[in-house]
């Protein structure tokens, strides 16, 4: 038998339901107008539903509450109701209705009253340093839904879990998720007209005709129930501790966990802080990036309880920010804009009058706010189709391949798609190898996305959204036919990791201000610290010099002379001389298939680049060189 329920008074904040007792829940709505407003209760195990109604005195500015005595909150679900509409209430934290992937469901979602407990055991976000950040952007479900995941509990959080090892071997510091809260993925039919993009961000909340074949919004940018996990990426029923579970074992493993919000422009300011505070308060969560119209970026970035969370935007008003000519205790924000992107990808296909951006990008990395580097996104081209199509191939989406962007900066190394050409295929592989060179020698932070380190392709198709299937899915057979090309990533990640000098907390300076003979950061070319930046210039030598940055306490880093030839014919760069009893020697050459396991030894002064390649070299002790040229 049930207990008699009461209506006590209520309290306005915080809004949701927020369990206050064994047999006591408040409840607070916002819900502006003068039609009649209530809670809806649903028994467990019954059909019917109760309703309590707000009274004028339960009203604080817009926000109506009120507080239910007398039930158990496990035992009933709940909406919110003004006049005929029925609300789902967007503070909830765990949404009913939702829970498999894909599946006509009633349009009524439900919110649960009842939230379960978790042991974090001490658990707390791990502040890595954005300059120490390695990105590895990825979909929940595509990460590992393929058959050839090889993990138990496929296209769910559990399944990331179960990927931690890969992960750890990769290198990143950092997993991206792309919308992991709770959103419907069924599409209604657009109308004629209108973009695939704009359908995927301004969707109408309502189920499409009974006749209709439903898209599936497969990316997940599109206004949703942003205070819980989706249902449908947990293995088990309860999508809260699937989720925690998974941050809790990446943390455990040292690798941060970055979520993905989108917000469209009818979101209240206040909400989408609201949003972020719950999950790094509940969910552990190390950052946020922030996409779409509806984003307060100045908000978010002053908001004291978010000063240890990295924030990534499009912008930051930082001219409006406290304190905003002073480096930040900790430097939380970062610029995440396609610049780097466009400006890389021109200078890796030999674009004209495109190495002082590629140079300025290399050094890029501002005081107070960090930028996200990134050859590749969740939109445009996957890096093995950047380097095999130049035209968009989107047929499938439905669209007559009008969706998706027209312009996307790639070059197909002479060959539309597939191809058997022998040299047209090892010029992509070397393409593919100078793009990650020129992402993670750059001094911001850089981002891969998932599945480009083995090489996947998504068969031309730069506009995926509603794609649920092998375009989509990461096919991990990649890694072990392209292993090579696998090897190389992990490689030049490892030498970014384990060289200071690489990746500076600060903005090189390209002077000596420590009188040790050599400026932080200098350019070379035919000769010796001159550089040609004309329209015509596609070669550079960039040397770091390893006395401003220490490896330990005590220890200097090593010299590194890093040679960039973008020309199709192979070029000689200068390298400067070095102190005495140190020579140059490489460590990675994008030329070569299979990189030297000791560093090879350059004993002349200038270094052979062949056209379209990247040479690293470091300094290395003479004594211990051999006398074989590099």
């Amino acid at each position: 038998m049930r207990h008699q329920i009461s209506v006590l008074e209520g309290r306005p904040y915080p809004l949701g339901a927020t369990v206050t007792g064994k047999h006591e829940v408040n409840l607070a709505a916002v819900l502006p107008g003068k039609e009649d407003c209530g809670v809806i209760l649903y028994p467990h195990g019954e059909t019917g539903e109760l309703r309590f109604p707000f009274q004028k005195s339960d009203r604080t500015g817009s926000v109506f509450c009120m507080k239910l005595s007398g039930l158990l909150p496990a035992e009933y679900d709940y909406n919110f109701y003004k006049g005929d509409e029925v609300i789902t209430d967007p503070y909830a934290k765990r949404v009913l209705g939702n829970e498999k992937w894909g599946e006509r469901r009633s349009p009524e979602l439900r919110g649960a009253l009842a939230v379960s407990t978790f042991d974090w055991a001490g658990d707390r976000p791990l502040q890595t340093p954005l300059c120490d950040t390695v990105l590895y952007l990825l979909h929940v479900r595509g990460f590992t839904k393929h058959a050839s995941s090889g993990v138990r509990a496929k296209g769910t959080f559990e399944g990331i879990a179960e990927k931690i090892s890969y992960l750890k071997e990769l290198g990143v510091t950092a997993v991206e998720l792309m919308p992991a809260y709770e959103f419907p993925e069924l599409e209604e039919p657009k109308p004629q007209g209108v973009s695939m993009a704009e359908a995927a961000a301004h969707y109408r909340d309502k189920l499409p005709e009974e006749n209709a074949e439903p898209k599936i919004n497969f990316w997940g940018y599109k206004k949703g129930y942003y205070f819980t996990p989706k249902a449908s990426y947990a293995r088990g029923k309860d999508p809260a501790a699937s989720f925690k579970g998974m941050v809790k074992r990446l943390h455990e493993n040292g690798i941060e966990v970055i979520l993905q919000f989108y917000f469209p422009g009818d979101v209240p300011l206040g909400f989408v802080a609201d949003v972020l505070r719950y999950w790094v308060c509940e969910y552990h969560i190390d950052g946020a990036h922030l996409i779409g119209e509806g984003v307060p970026a100045g908000l978010t970035a002053s908001d004291p309880l978010l000063a240890g969370t990295k924030l990534f935007c499009q912008d930051f008003p930082m001219n409006e920010l406290e304190g905003s000519g002073r480096a930040p205790e900790y430097k939380n924000l970062a610029l995440w804009r396609n610049d780097f992107l466009y400006d890389m990808r021109r200078f890796l296909k030999g674009d004209e009058d495109m190495l002082s951006r590629a140079l300025f990008h290399l050094k890029n990395n501002p005081k107070q706010v960090g930028v996200v580097n990134y050859m590749t996104n969740y939109e445009g081209f996957s890096l093995a189709d950047m380097v095999s199509y130049e035209r968009r191939h989107n047929e499938e989406n439905g669209e007559e391949n009008r969706d998706g962007l027209a312009y996307n900066a790639s070059w197909n190394c002479g060959v539309e798609g597939k191809t058997r050409k022998k040299t047209v295929l090892e010029l992509r592989q070397r393409q593919m190898r100078n793009a990650v060179l020129l992402l993670l020698f750059a001094q911001g932070t850089p981002m891969l996305t998932a599945g480009d380190e083995f090489g996947f392709s998504r068969g031309g198709n730069n506009n995926p959204w509603c794609q649920d299937n092998s375009v989509n899915w990461l096919d991990w057979r990649l890694t072990k036919r392209n292993g090579a090309f696998l090897q190389f990533v992990k490689a030049a990640i490892r030498l970014r990791k384990s060289h200071p000098i690489l990746h500076r907390p600060e903005e090189l300076m390209m002077m000596d201000y420590i009188a040790s003979g050599y400026p932080d950061l200098s350019y070379h070319g035919e000769e010796a610290w001159r550089l040609s930046c004309g329209k015509t210039s596609r070669e550079a030598g960039v040397m770091y010099c390893g006395r401003y940055a220490k490896t330990d306490r005590r220890t200097d880093d090593d010299f590194f002379y890093i040679a960039y030839n973008m020309h199709w014919e192979e070029k000689r760069l200068a390298l400067p001389k070095l102190p005495a009893g140190l020579g140059w020697a490489v460590v990675m050459d994008s030329a070569l298939t299979e990189q030297p396991d000791v560093p090879l030894a350059e004993t002349e002064m200038t270094v052979q680049v062949q056209g379209r390649s990247i040479r690293i070299l470091k300094s290395v002790r003479i004594s211990g060189m051999g006398r074989e040229k590099g």
